[in-house]
C-alpha cells in the first residue's frame, strides 16, 4: 500500500480525517473547500466556562456557569409537558427547563444532586430560568470541572455541531503548525508595527486555541491585537475587492450622454419649487460623471424627504435627450408603482414615455412593455427586480438608477450591467439609509458618494413623541382631530412575526376597529399581499383625499409621497429598529403644515428599546439615527451580506472596528501601488466565492 501524503494548506477538506462527501457538501456550504478555508473559518465568538457566576449575580440574556444543589424536580403540563429543576447555590435560585428529556434522565435529576450548568439565563415573569442547558451531575461543589481556555464557537450549518467544528479545526492548525510557510504574511510588516499588531500566525494560532492565560475579557469584546490584526486584514481584502471591481468595470465603455440641457431646462420650469443647493451640487456631479466615456458608479446618500428622486429624474433627461434608455429599479411594487405614476405626471408634459415592469403583471401587458424595451425608442422604464429576469433585453440603456441601495447588493447592481451588451450603462445608487462617511467609502469603495445634506425649504421637523399602548384612545381621539382640519393619516401596524399572512390579518383587524371606533373618517387599508391593482388605486384615494386614515403594514416604508398627511401613528414601536422607525416617519412632514410621529409601544419597554424611541423623540437628523442603530445593533442589520451583496464577514465587526478604516484605506493604496501582487492573494484568501461573481 502507498504512502498518502499529510493534508498540505491547499489539499481539499476530505483530506482531513472524518470528512467524507457528506460532510464535505456541509462545509462547501458555508465556503469551505480547502484546509486552509477552515483556518478561516474564525469563531465568531467564545463560551466562558473558565469561571463559575453566582446565581444571584445573573442578569436576563447574559450566558453563564454555574454550579447549584437541586431542590426541587416536577414535569409540568400544558399546551406542551416539560421537566422543571429548581437549582439553588445559596445566592439564588433558577429554574432549569427541559420540552425533551428521557425517564431515565427525569430520575437522576433528584432532588438533593448537585448540578453544573450552562446556559443563556431568560426572565419569566420574576423567576429566572434556563431551557435545555448543557449539564453534569457532580458529587460535590468541589468537584466540578472548569475548563482551562476560552471555548470558540464557529458559524455553523445544520449537521455540523461545534464539537466537529473545533476537530477539524484542530486538525487544519496541527497543518498549519507542520509548515506555516504556505500562508505569506501579506501584509507589509512595517505597517503591522506601527499599528501595533501581531502577525498573521501567532494571531490565527492565538484565536481558534486562546491559551490559558489569555485575556479573557479583551476576546469576549473582540478587542484582542490577534482579533484585531484579522479583522484588519479582512476589512482591507473587502476594500481592495471593491477597488479591483471598479477598475475592471471602468474599463468598459460606455456612452457619454452629452445634451444641450433644453429638456431639463424644462423639467425645471414645470417644477412647483425651487431645487435646494444641495442637490444642484450633485446634480452637477452626475453631469460631469455622465460626461464621460467610462461607466459613473455614483452613490447619492440623503435623508428622508431630501429630494432625491428629483436629482435622479434630472440624470434620466440627460441620458434619453441624449437618445438613451434609462431602467429605474426599486425595491418593492408598490415603490415602483409610486415612482411610475409620479414620473408620468412628471414627464407627460415633455412626452416621454415612461412604462412599468413588476413580477405580477399579466401576459399581454408584460410582452407589451417587453417588446418596447427591445426597440431603440428613448423612454424611462421603471421597476422591481423583475428588470433582472433574462427575458429582459435593452436596445439603448443608457443608464441605471437603483433606489434604496440598502436592499439590494453587488450581485444585482453587475446584473443589470449585464443588460446593454457591449457598452455599459452608467449607474446611479441611491439610499436613504444615511451610513457614517468612513464606513461607507469602505463598505461603497467601488463607487464614488455625493450627499444631499439639507431639505427643502419651508419644511418644518417633525415632531415625535411616545406613548403607552395603553392610551391608544387618546391617539385614536388625536386622529379624529387631525382628520376634522382636513389633514390626513398613517396607522402603522407592525408584528414580531415574519409572518406576511399574520402581518396582514393585523392590519385587517386594525382597520376593522378603527373604521368602527372613527365612523366619520373613511379608512382605507394596505398591505403587501394586495394585488397591485388595488394597491395603485388605494394609494390614488389617499393622494387625492378619499381616505382620512390609511392603516397599513410597513409595506409603505419608503417612497409614498402624500403631502397632506400630517400624522403618523406606528404601533408596536418597540420592534422595529431606528433607520426604519425613521424611514416610516419620513412619510410626513412632506408638506406645508406640521407633522407628528406617534409612537405607541408595549410596556414594559427593554433597555435598548427606550434608547430607539428616546433617539427618535430627539432626533430627525438621518445620519445621527444611523449612527445611533449601528452603535445598538451592530452593523449587521443595516449593513450586512444581504444589503451589500459582499460576503458576511467573519471576525471584522463594521461598527467596532471602525477606527481601522483610515489605516485601511492608507494600506490598500499601498499594496495597489508597490505590492500588486498581494492584492489578489489577499483577495482570494478572504472572499475566494464572492470572486467567482465579480468577474465583469
Amino acid at each position: 500500500m502507498g504512502h498518502i501524503a499529510p493534508p498540505r494548506l491547499n489539499s481539499p477538506v476530505t483530506t482531513l480525517s472524518g470528512v467524507g462527501t457528506r460532510i464535505a457538501a456541509r462545509l462547501q456550504h458555508l465556503g469551505i473547500h480547502t484546509v486552509q478555508d477552515l483556518l478561516f473559518h474564525l469563531p465568531r465568538r467564545y463560551i466562558d466556562r473558565t469561571r463559575l457566576h453566582a446565581i444571584g449575580s445573573l442578569q436576563m440574556g447574559q450566558e453563564a456557569l454555574i454550579q447549584g444543589q437541586i431542590e426541587l424536580t416536577q414535569l409540568q403540563f400544558g399546551k406542551r409537558r416539560s421537566l422543571l429543576c429548581r437549582i439553588s447555590d445559596g445566592s439564588g435560585a433558577l429554574m432549569l427547563r427541559f420540552f425533551y428529556f428521557s425517564r431515565s434522565q427525569q430520575n437522576k435529576l433528584a432532588q438533593g444532586m448537585h448540578i453544573q450548568c450552562w446556559g443563556q439565563v431568560r426572565r419569566v415573569g420574576n423567576k429566572l430560568e434556563m431551557i435545555h442547558p448543557e449539564y453534569q451531575l457532580i458529587d460535590n461543589y468541589d468537584q466540578g470541572q472548569l475548563e482551562q481556555t476560552l471555548t470558540p464557537v464557529y458559524p455553523a450549518t445544520e449537521g455540523l455541531s461545534q464539537n466537529k467544528f473545533r476537530k477539524l479545526t484542530e486538525q487544519a492548525m496541527d497543518v498549519f503548525r507542520r509548515d506555516s510557510s504556505e500562508l505569506p504574511e501579506l501584509v507589509p510588516e512595517t505597517l503591522l508595527t506601527e499599528a501595533n499588531l501581531p502577525g498573521l500566525v501567532d494571531a490565527l494560532s492565538y484565536v481558534h486555541r486562546p491559551p490559558p492565560d489569555a485575556e479573557i475579557d479583551a476576546l469576549l469584546l473582540g478587542h484582542h491585537p490577534c482579533q484585531q490584526r484579522l479583522a484588519f486584514e479582512e476589512l482591507l481584502a473587502q476594500h481592495l475587492s471593491l477597488r479591483c471591481l471598479r477598475e475592471r468595470v471602468h474599463k468598459y465603455p460606455a456612452p457619454p450622454l452629452q445634451d444641450s440641457g433644453k429638456l431639463i431646462c424644462k423639467f425645471k420650469q414645470q417644477l412647483p419649487f425651487d431645487l435646494t443647493r444641495a442637490q444642484s451640487t450633485v446634480i452637477k456631479d452626475l453631469q460631469e460623471d455622465m460626461n464621460k466615456g467610462v461607466p459613473m458608479l455614483r452613490l447619492i446618500q440623503g435623508d428622508v424627504g431630501s429630494g432625491k428622486t428629483v436629482v435622479a429624474t434630472i440624470a434620466a433627461l440627460q441620458a434619453i435627450a441624449a437618445g438613451y434608455q434609462v431602467a429605474f429599479m426599486a425595491p418593492t411594487e408598490l415603490l415602483a408603482e409610486q415612482h411610475y405614476l409620479n414620473l408620468r405626471q412628471w414627464l407627460g408634459p415633455l412626452e416621454i414615455p415612461v412604462k412599468l415592469l413588476t413580477g405580477k403583471m399579466g401576459r399581454v401587458e408584460r410582452e407589451s412593455v417587453l417588446a418596447n424595451i427591445a426597440t431603440t425608442v428613448p423612454q424611462f422604464v421603471v421597476g422591481t427586480h423583475a428588470l433582472f429576469q433574462e427575458t429582459v433585453r435593452f436596445s439603448r440603456l443608457g443608464l441605471v438608477i437603483i433606489d434604496e441601495q440598502h436592499r439590494f447588493g453587488v450581485h444585482q447592481r453587475l446584473a443589470l450591467l449585464e443588460k446593454a451588451g457591449e457598452i455599459h450603462p452608467h449607474q446611479l445608487i441611491m439610499t436613504a439609509t444615511p451610513i457614517p462617511r468612513t464606513l461607507a467609502m469602505t463598505l461603497f469603495a467601488d463607487l464614488d458618494i455625493s450627499v444631499i445634506d439639507e431639505l427643502p425649504p419651508g419644511r418644518q421637523a417633525i415632531k415625535t413623541i411616545a406613548i403607552s399602548n395603553q392610551k391608544r384612545q387618546e391617539v385614536i381621539d388625536r386622529i379624529a382631530v387631525a382628520c376634522r382640519q382636513g389633514r390626513q393619516v398613517y396607522w402603522v401596524c407592525t408584528l414580531i412575526e415574519e409572518s406576511d399572512s399574520l402581518q396582514c390579518q393585523a392590519a385587517s383587524d386594525t382597520c376593522e376597529q378603527l373604521a368602527n371606533m372613527l365612523p366619520d373618517l373613511s379608512v382605507g387599508l394596505i398591505h403587501g399581499r394586495m394585488k397591485s391593482t388595488d394597491k395603485a388605486r388605494i394609494m390614488t384615494d389617499f393622494k387625492g383625499g378619499k381616505i382620512d386614515l390609511l392603516v397599513a403594514t410597513t409595506v409603505i416604508e419608503v417612497g409614498v409621497d402624500v403631502a397632506n398627511a400630517s400624522l403618523m401613528v406606528i404601533e408596536n414601536s418597540e420592534r422595529l429598529g431606528l433607520s426604519q422607525l425613521h424611514q416610516l416617519r419620513g412619510r410626513v412632514g412632506r408638506g406645508k403644515h406640521q407633522s407628528d410621529c406617534v409612537l405607541m409601544y408595549q410596556s414594559p419597554l427593554s433597555n435598548p428599546a427606550q434608547t430607539r424611541l428616546e433617539t427618535l423623540r430627539r432626533s430627525n437628523d438621518g445620519f445621527e439615527i444611523a449612527q445611533k442603530d449601528m452603535d445598538l445593533r451592530g452593523p449587521g442589520d443595516l449593513l450586512g451580506t444581504r444589503q451589500t451583496g459582499l460576503p458576511a464577514l467573519r471576525i471584522a465587526d463594521l461598527a467596532r472596528d471602525a477606527h481601522l478604516i483610515p489605516q485601511i484605506r492608507k494600506t490598500a493604496d499601498l499594496l495597489l501601488n508597490a505590492h500588486p501582487g498581494h492584492v489578489q492573494s489577499l483577495i482570494k484568501r478572504w472572499m475566494a466565492d464572492w470572486l467567482l461573481f465579480a468577474q465583469v
